[in-house]
């Protein structure tokens, strides 16, 4: 049986069959862990295989290939600790940007409520409105999980732009979607 070392030496030379023994082992090791950090099993295997895509993807940066398991550990926990942050700013439906709104311009509320998908589909559809720039780097900063350095290299600017970017493209949004439900001229 090769040790995980190996398997990682492996992985790295290209026979990426290596990587899934590596997940065979470590899987339900990882799971656990994501449920121990969560206390919900129905996020776990989500969690857990976005921490393994994320080892896969970041594996040329382990320094000690024999310690991939417990890297993977911390992979998975800051996976987890970004789900538990991106879930206490998910969980603001679109209601909660009309904060600054007066009850009468609120009518949308006496209609239907947005389900999630709805409400998705339409940030999706503000997001693909904006100018490149800025949608660019939403869409790679979010879907791509690129870090500002990430960004900068690939755009070709500072990490500075890149925050600028980011927090112009957030602002917009913010305003097009408080347009929207607010009821305010435009929307």
């Amino acid at each position: 049986m090769m040790s995980d070392g190996q398997l990682v030496r492996q992985t790295l030379a290209g026979r990426t069959e290596a990587y899934a023994e590596l997940v065979h082992r470590w899987a339900g090791r990882i799971t656990a862990l994501c449920h121990a950090k969560l206390g919900r099993a129905d996020m776990a295997d989500d969690l857990a295989q976005e921490t393994l895509l994320r080892g896969f993807r970041a594996l040329r940066s382990l320094h000690d290939p024999e310690k991939v398991g417990p890297w993977l550990c911390g992979i998975a926990l800051r996976t987890c600790l970004d789900w538990l942050k991106a879930k206490e700013r998910s969980q603001i439906n679109f209601s909660a940007l009309a904060a600054g709104c007066h009850p009468e311009d609120l009518a949308w509320r006496e209609g239907p409520r947005l389900d999630h998908d709805d409400e998705l589909r339409q940030l999706m559809a503000e997001v693909e409105a904006l100018p490149e720039e800025w949608r660019k780097v939403i869409m790679l900063y979010y879907y791509e999980d690129l870090t500002y350095r990430d960004l900068a290299q690939l755009l070709g600017v500072s990490t500075a732009t890149i925050n600028a970017r980011l927090t112009k493209a957030r602002t917009l949004l913010r305003e097009r979607l408080t347009r929207r439900f607010c009821g305010e001229p435009g929307a």
